[in-house]
């Protein structure tokens, strides 16, 4: 029974970190260069992660400067800037290229605390997931009636525990994006 909750506690550690990336991707106004990990460049024929091709830089709070390690492959970093739609256009003057990300309006913002919580929930929704796997686990096993309830029960606390940190990093997030 120890393995069972040992194991269900690893996946919703691991639910809660995949959480947490993808809040990384909602923008807050602020320059971040995880806003572009998601960003795949055509790099001679291959698709290849933009980190992997340049330096990412932030020279002021609302800019991004991309400086590519081969100048030949600009055009292919624009064109993966324009295919990922992060809503960024990039200028390129020869030798790197600055995204300037414009200042949110409040219907932006509200925008991506909906999608923030839309992630949240998502998080929930595996971590429930999680939880009745244990809990079917525990039933196959063939113990007292007593033993499965108490399982039941530490599978329920441990859910517990998890919502909460779902629920406070969504507030977390929630008030980054509201904070002008």
């Amino acid at each position: 029974m120890e393995d069972i909750l040992m194991n269900a506690e690893m996946e919703m550690e691991t639910a809660i970190e995949n959480m947490e990336k993808r809040f990384l991707n909602i923008r807050a106004g602020r320059a971040n260069p995880a806003m572009l990990d998601g960003v795949m460049v055509n790099y001679y024929g291959s698709d290849t992660p933009l980190k992997q091709l340049a330096t990412i830089s932030i020279p002021e709070a609302r800019q991004l400067c991309i400086k590519p390690f081969d100048r030949s492959c600009i055009s292919a970093i624009e064109k993966g800037i324009y295919e990922a739609n992060i809503g960024l256009t990039p200028n390129n003057n020869g030798e790197m290229i600055i995204l300037n990300i414009p200042a949110l309006t409040e219907e932006t913002r509200r925008g991506y605390v909906k999608q923030a919580k839309e992630y949240a929930e998502d998080c929930k929704i595996v971590l429930r997931n999680i939880r009745q796997d244990a809990n079917n686990d525990i039933k196959k096993l063939e113990l007292p009636e007593d033993d499965i309830k108490g399982g039941q029960e530490d599978v329920q606390e441990l859910i517990n525990k998890f919502n909460k940190i779902v629920d406070e990093k969504l507030k977390v997030k929630e008030t980054e994006l509201m904070t002008v």
